[in-house]
């Protein structure tokens, strides 16, 4: 069963909630022909999102910002044991969309003086990306944020059609003895180093987690600060995004009000909530609730954050080997949608949890969040087509 939680209080730039008007009291002044619309996407949505449920997770909600103000809606539970369903305010593992953080700070950086988006990566971190012919010296940092360095990948695939090499140093990011281990950014950059590259520096685009752990210690080295320091003051504080943080050093509970988020092994359904995040680091550690994912993805794009030239910057896409028809720009993914929209976003998995989100150039933001990993294609068909359907209607 679905729940329309309705709008929200949305939070104006002065920091005064703003209170949006409910739908249903609009209905009393709308053209009946626009309410039966209004009636038409909402079960679109309902019917999406109990697809997703129905193709075996175990809960999923969607969070929709506008220029209204915000919905939310939940389908399936949040807790297998209690039956508790999403709270509104639910935080969650947000993955990769880190990466869209860190990105937001290394040009910001670059609007600074600080960073050269095509100097060498050697220049900043000298002898770091270094052995078995990776080379610091002929790769940059533009190639970093856009996937095209071709280092090696400190974590091995997540998709669970590539067979497994048990011989690989690769890790295992669902493996339980992971689970409470502890990694540092150097120890992750060198695991990646002890393997040779996958392509030549520039050559093609391969999603690789690697490149952004160096820049979160590129952000390191040149500030001085750690980079979950460098993403507090620079882009959560700024924008006053108060269910959003970088974990702390050891850190394996979240914070706050939260789903709990389950891995399937051997068919067996795991709780996987409680985890060090370290391996992910700054290419996927962070915790957000979907109402701060969109938050943050609006101001972004909004030109908030950033000057127009490095925005346009960011918006420069190279074929995204991960999702078919998709650009990946510096930190930022433009998604095809059914209904033609131009769409930017990131997304993100960890074990526990998924989250795929998209804003539209109207500045309509959806977070699709599930409390578990897909096990296959079409199961995670099922996320797509409900981020899909949010946007296009």
């Amino acid at each position: 069963m679905t729940i329309f939680r309705g709008y929200r209080a949305r939070r104006a730039p002065a920091g005064i909630g703003v209170l949006a008007v409910l739908a249903a009291a609009a209905c009393a002044t709308a053209d009946p022909g626009a309410a039966s619309t209004g009636r038409d996407r909402d079960d679109a949505l309902g019917a999406a999102m109990s697809a997703v449920v129905d193709a075996g997770f175990p809960g999923v909600q969607v969070v929709i910002t506008d220029a209204g103000g915000q919905r939310v809606r939940t389908a399936g539970r949040a807790d297998t044991v209690t039956g508790a369903e999403f709270t509104a305010d639910a935080r969650v593992r947000i993955g990769s969309n880190t990466k869209t953080y860190v990105a937001v700070v290394i040009m910001q950086l670059v609007a600074e003086g600080r960073v050269a988006l095509d100097d060498p990566v050697e220049k900043y971190l000298p002898g770091v990306v270094r052995g078995n012919g990776n080379d610091g010296n002929r790769i940059t940092v533009r190639q970093l944020l856009q996937h095209t360095t071709g280092l090696p990948d400190y974590l091995a695939s997540g998709d669970p059609a590539v067979a497994r090499d048990p011989n690989s140093p690769q890790l295992q990011g669902d493996a339980a003895a992971l689970r409470t281990r502890h990694f540092t950014p150097r120890e992750l950059v060198d695991i990646a180093m002890s393997l040779p590259p996958q392509y030549e520096p520039g050559a093609r685009a391969v999603y690789t987690n690697t490149n952004y752990i160096l820049l979160g210690m590129l952000v390191e080295q040149v500030t001085g600060k750690p980079v979950a320091a460098e993403i507090q003051t620079r882009v959560l504080d700024r924008l006053g995004l108060r269910d959003t943080y970088f974990p702390a050093d050891g850190e394996q509970v979240i914070r706050g009000p939260h789903p709990r988020g389950y891995e399937e092994s051997a068919g067996q359904r795991v709780d996987f909530t409680d985890l060090d995040p370290s391996w992910g680091g700054a290419a996927g550690a962070m915790v957000a609730t979907g109402a701060d994912l969109n938050r943050f993805f609006r101001a972004l794009l909004a030109g908030e954050l950033l000057p127009a030239p490095l925005l346009a910057e960011m918006r420069v896409t190279v074929p995204f080997d991960r999702m078919p028809g998709a650009g990946y720009g510096l930190g930022l993914i433009h998604q095809p949608v059914s209904c033609g929209a131009e769409v930017w976003g990131h997304g993100g998995s960890i074990p526990g949890f998924e989250t795929r989100n998209g804003v539209t150039a109207a500045g309509v933001a959806v977070t699709v969040i599930v409390n578990q990993l897909p096990v296959s294609e079409a199961q995670a068909a099922t996320v797509t087509a409900a981020l899909d359907t949010a946007l296009c209607s």
